[in-house]
């Protein structure tokens, strides 16, 4: 679970939006009523005054925190928040944690011959969802060879 939440806090599934309820200014900016806002939900996720070493990937850091993808904590807002939290979060992450875990448990991973995790490209294209700048390829090894229905 750890990973799970660490994965959501770096790459949020969702863009949150809001309308205006009124006009307001935030930093010189007029933002008129029924405006829609987006939240910057990849800026909240690393935020360095809330998250140590927030562009590392450190899934320990949710250890014996209370802190949740529910909506609940403004500083990790995954599917949103209050009552126009995402319909859909848990079916999400039903099919995210789910395979995940089949695959973990059936299989062994490894970096392709001569290839170290070094020379792992981590680095996102810009745009709507974090797509990876380059493919990552990993070979999937099942020593028992088991025939495994993912």
């Amino acid at each position: 679970m750890l990973v799970v939440k660490e994965t959501l806090r770096l790459h949020a599934p969702s863009i949150v939006h809001r309308e205006c309820r009124e006009q307001t200014c935030i930093d010189g900016y007029t933002i008129p009523s029924k405006a829609t806002v987006l939240v910057n939900t990849w800026a909240i996720g690393r935020d360095p005054e809330v998250w140590h070493d927030p562009e590392s990937f450190i899934p320990e850091r949710f250890e014996n925190s209370s802190i949740d993808y529910l909506g609940n904590h403004f500083e990790f807002i995954p599917f949103g928040s209050g009552k126009r939290i995402c319909p859909g979060m848990q079916f999400g992450l039903a099919n995210f944690r789910y395979p995940l875990a089949r695959l973990l448990y059936h299989f062994n991973w490894e970096l392709p011959y001569g290839t170290s995790s070094k020379d792992l490209d981590m680095s996102e294209k810009p745009g709507m969802s974090a797509a990876k700048e380059k493919d990552l390829y990993v070979i999937a090894k099942n020593d028992e060879c088991l025939d495994v229905m993912l």
